[in-house]
């Protein structure tokens, strides 16, 4: 997969995590957007540890749940981290 559609697959997956997960998180929708290029990133290196798969084809379905899955981990951790300091 090139680097473009990596990016997309990212963005897409970033917005796509935001929707999935309840409450307000923090940041707007670049930051979201941005996580989830990191999220898909982790997805891939998570994928190819645990299940000997990575993000191998834009239009496969393990490509985007991994993806997906990588987001919401990484949207889980900045909004505890996030969320931590502005309420402290």
């Amino acid at each position: 997969m090139g680097i473009i559609a990596f990016i997309i697959l990212g963005l897409i997956a970033g917005a796509i995590a935001r929707l999935l997960l309840p409450g307000k998180q923090p940041g707007g929708w670049l930051a979201t957007l941005v996580l989830g290029v990191i999220g898909a990133i982790l997805g891939g290196w998570l994928g190819s540890l645990l299940f000997d798969r990575g993000l191998e084809e834009f239009w496969s379905i393990q490509t985007w749940l991994l993806a997906i899955a990588g987001s919401i981990v990484v949207l889980l951790i900045y909004s505890a981290v996030v969320g931590r300091r502005h309420h402290a």
